[in-house]
Formats: structure tokens, sequence, C-alpha cells
């Protein structure tokens, strides 16, 4: 259900602008002038706000600038009974989406609504996507590991020297490598990625080297392999530590020789690539296990990175937890959520086994349960998914009937549900798979409501 603002100094306008809104289902809220309607836009999320010019205390006008630097995407439709056709193409340099006169045309308002809406869907949409593709994020950090870090890629990445990067998982080794991808002289050329971890052993010769037709059962035509398809980039080993002895072999002679064979094949092909890998592992005791080969190593770690654990750098966590919550938020589409001082130092008492992966999936917990600023109490509730079922027996003495119980995790997990999808019904209903009606049953049932 979308939130739309009127802001009108005459009751009656906003009476009937109300009664039609509402009448279309959506959530109406108002404002007598221009300085109560700014207060409003700053405390809370709306879709689209309809602003008159003329108003007491502070004018259309003005409140259209302030509001637009505040929330620059937030559609403003004016309206007025004063208007002209220099007055709407001011509005609309000032950054109005529309202009209606008074009194405002049934049909053109909803109209209106509808396209308003639909600009705020794609440029949340657009918002997401463009991070999504978006080459390299930011390493967030000042502690003085972070600033290490920082500061090697800067020296090595214009080199071709091969980097073996280490640290626990989560920590953000595949960001390190695709910084250093983006500051080398390769930066045009394409980063290939191989989680070896995740690629079966028989495998892996095939998936790194690529394989000629009929060179195996299933070999039905020939495969370019990853050696091949990063040349004149870089590739990245993942979990390099995981990489069978016989595929570490042919991996040896590939970065000693620039020359690959396809499984299959009997040609040399020259490849050009630079060799960037990361581990989870202690190396030196997988080289004592015989499980990793010791030439190997030498190769890969000409430069050594390690990247700290989030425990180890629990500085960092105040900018880590700002930049999360300001993507989360906008990817949901929400009003920018802040984070109060004493929660921050909560998050900075926890044991992030996780490193960064946790830090982020707990921050986009606290946004989609907390209210507008995420609290102490949030954090301790929230950090830990049900930790107060799993740490306390207080729930199952209040409940003496099996169905009242049910009822109760029935209700908390279908209103999570619904403010994790930001209230879409449709798309809620779906990942229950259950049927549209039957949510809005349970809705009713559970007397749930939108904040």
């Amino acid at each position: 259900m979308a939130n739309i603002l009127i802001v009108d100094d005459e009751k009656g306008i906003r009476n009937t602008l109300r009664d039609i809104l509402e009448y279309e289902k959506y959530s109406v809220d108002e404002a007598a002038d221009g300085q109560e309607g700014l207060e409003k836009i700053k405390a809370n999320d709306y879709d689209v706000v309809f602003c008159d010019i003329k108003m007491p205390k502070m004018d259309g006008m003005e409140m259209l600038q302030e509001a637009t630097r505040l929330k620059e995407d937030l559609p403003i439709v004016i309206i007025s009974g004063h208007g002209s056709t220099e007055t709407a193409v001011e509005a609309v340099k000032n950054g109005a989406f529309d202009y209606i006169a008074k009194p405002p045309d049934l049909n053109r308002l909803l109209i209106t609504v509808r396209n308003a809406l639909d600009k705020s869907n794609l440029v949340t949409e657009t918002k997401f996507l463009k991070r999504r593709i978006s080459k390299t994020r930011e390493i967030i950090g000042d502690s003085p590991a972070i600033m290490k870090i920082k500061d090697t890629i800067e020296k090595v990445a214009p080199t071709d020297a091969r980097v073996l990067i280490t640290g626990e998982n989560g920590t953000g080794k595949e960001l390190v490598a695709r910084w250093i991808h983006e500051k080398s002289m390769r930066a045009s050329g394409p980063i290939i990625e191989v989680n070896c971890a995740a690629i079966p052993a028989d495998l892996i010769e095939s998936e790194l080297f690529g394989h000629e037709k009929g060179a195996f059962t299933s070999a039905v035509k020939q495969r370019i392999g990853k050696f091949e398809q990063a040349s004149g980039g870089t590739l990245f080993l993942d979990e390099i530590g995981d990489m069978s002895l016989s595929a570490q072999a042919k991996v040896l002679r590939a970065l000693q020789e620039n020359k690959i064979t396809r499984v299959g094949g009997d040609k040399e092909i020259q490849v050009d690539v630079r060799v960037v890998a990361a581990t989870n592992k202690d190396l030196n005791r997988e080289i004592e296990d015989k499980k990793f080969r010791m030439d190997l190593y030498h190769r890969l770690s000409v430069i050594l990175i390690h990247v700290p654990s989030l425990n180890e750098r629990v500085d960092d966590i105040p900018l880590l937890a700002d930049r999360f919550v300001n993507e989360i938020c906008q990817d949901y589409g929400m009003s920018v959520k802040t984070i109060q001082p004493k929660a921050i130092k909560e998050l900075q008492k926890y044991n992030w086994s996780g490193n960064i992966r946790e830090l982020h999936n707990v921050l986009e917990r606290l946004v989609i349960l907390s209210d507008k600023k995420i609290t102490t109490d949030d954090v301790i509730n929230y950090v830990t998914p049900n930790s107060h079922f799993e740490t306390s027996t207080d729930i199952f003495e209040k409940y003496q009937k099996f169905q009242d119980f049910k009822d109760y995790i029935e209700k908390e997990f279908v209103e999570y549900k619904l403010k994790q999808n930001n209230w879409n019904v449709s798309k809620t209903a779906e990942e229950l798979e259950i049927q549209r009606s039957h949510l809005y049953n349970k809705i009713v049932k559970f007397g749930l409501k939108r904040e």
C-alpha cells in the first residue's frame, strides 16, 4: 500500500483528496502548511507528495526545494488554483514530478499517482541494479590493518606479481582480489573467478584448462577453460587450498610456462594471465600434511596479503554499519534508518564468526525488524535469530495450549515475511506458497498492520 502526503492549507481540499485516494486503497497523511509537510517528509517514508503553492509559514516552492534536497527521488506533485504555464515550468525545473491545476480532474489525479509510483519503483530498482553490476565495492575501514591492505594494493596492483590472499571466510578476500584487478594494467580485461572448493576434483582440470570434444563421456563439444577466458586479464583462484594435487601440478606448469593444454588435447595454448589466489586454510600446514605443493605455494605467494577477521578490526564496525544500512534501506525502498551509538557499541561486543558477511546479514535483519532507529534492544533481540526462543523458557510458560503457541509463532513469521518484502502481499504469498486471499485472511486474523 503506497503512502501519500497531502500538503495544503485548505482543509476542504485535503479532505477531498483524502477521500479519493483512500477509496483507491492508498494510505494518506496530511499537513496544513509547508513547514509541517517538510517535517513529516523528514520523519516518514512517503511514495508521493501532493503540495499546494500558496501556504502560510513556508510556500510550496520553498518546500519543494527543501524536500528534493532531503530526498531527491521523492515524487512531488504541485497542485494550485493560482497557477499558470510559467508556474508549472518553474515547479518542474525545481524538481516537481508534475503540476496539476485546481480543482483537479479525477482521472488526471489518479494517472499522476500511478506514474509517480512507477517512477519510485524504477528509481529504487535502478539504484539496486547499478550497485549489483558495479565493478567493485569500496574497501570500507580505516583501521591500521585495512590501511595496510589498501597501501599494499596501490603498490602491487600496477605490477604483474602474483598475489596470495589469506583470511577467514567472509572477510572480503574476493573484494581485495577485485581491487588488485581494477587498479592493474589489466583492468580493461576480464577478471575470471573460480571457486576451487565448489568444483568436484574430477572436473577442476576441465574447468581450468577446458577440454576437447570427446575427451570424456559427457564432453559433447569443445570447452574453453578459465585460463583461456582470463587471457589478458586476471584469474582469481578462490579457496586454492581445496584444489586436488593433480590439478595443482597442472596449474604450476601453466604458471611456469604460460601455456596450457586442454583435457583430451595435445596442442599447447599460450595464455597471458595474472593469477591471484585466496584461501582460508593454513597452506604451510597443508604442505606439511602433503596436501599442497610447496613449489606451487612459492609460485603463488610472491605477494602475501592477509585480510583480518572482523573481530580484529571492531573499530571499523561503525563505518561498515553506516554504509550497509544505507544500502539496504535503498534496496528495500525505505527511508534511511539510523543506528544509535549504544547499539553500535553492542555490535562491537559481538563475536563475528562469519565476519563481514555475517555483519551484513545481521544489519539487514535489523533494518527489516526495527523502527526508525536501531536501538540497543534491537541488537540484543535480533543479532542472533530466534535467540529469545533458544535461551529463555518464558515463551513456553506464557502459552498453555498448543494452538495458542502455534498462532503466536505463525503471526511472528508472517509479519517478518511481510516486512522483509516491504508489505508486498503478492510477493509474500508467492514466497510462502499460499494463496494471496489466504495471506489476507491471516493479516486480518492476527491484526497485522504496516507501520
